[in-house]
């Protein structure tokens, strides 16, 4: 079955040099695993929610807007879609990722 894992991280938590090298570092071996694994199909960090751009349709008339689409402390920094048995096996996988420690991985399945 195919999750979506939603990287989400508070993107005002100061982050040091030294712990930014070692979250490139922990993320370049979990890709490596999962991609060995066979189970990482693919993803990407994302930019920052200064960059995003969202957009509505009201009463006919498209919306746009700066900035992500919710107000939360937590914002969706990256993704990985990734195959698995099944959920224990995706929720083992998402653990393993290096932003759990200090953010959320949302697991979703795919319809």
């Amino acid at each position: 079955m195919k999750y979506l894992l939603l990287i989400c991280a508070d993107q005002n938590v100061e982050v040091t040099p030294e712990d930014e090298a070692g979250m490139a570092v922990g993320t370049a071996g979990w890709v490596s695993e999962m991609d060995g694994r066979g189970v990482r199909l693919q993803g990407s960090r994302l930019r920052p929610v200064s960059d995003a751009t969202t957009v509505r349709v009201r009463e006919g008339k498209v919306v746009v807007a700066d900035g992500p689409h919710a107000e939360t402390k937590e914002h969706i920094a990256g993704y990985d879609i990734i195959e698995c048995a099944d959920l224990d096996e995706a929720i083992e996988v998402a653990g393993k990722h290096p932003v759990a420690r200090f953010g959320t991985i949302d697991v979703r399945p795919f319809w």
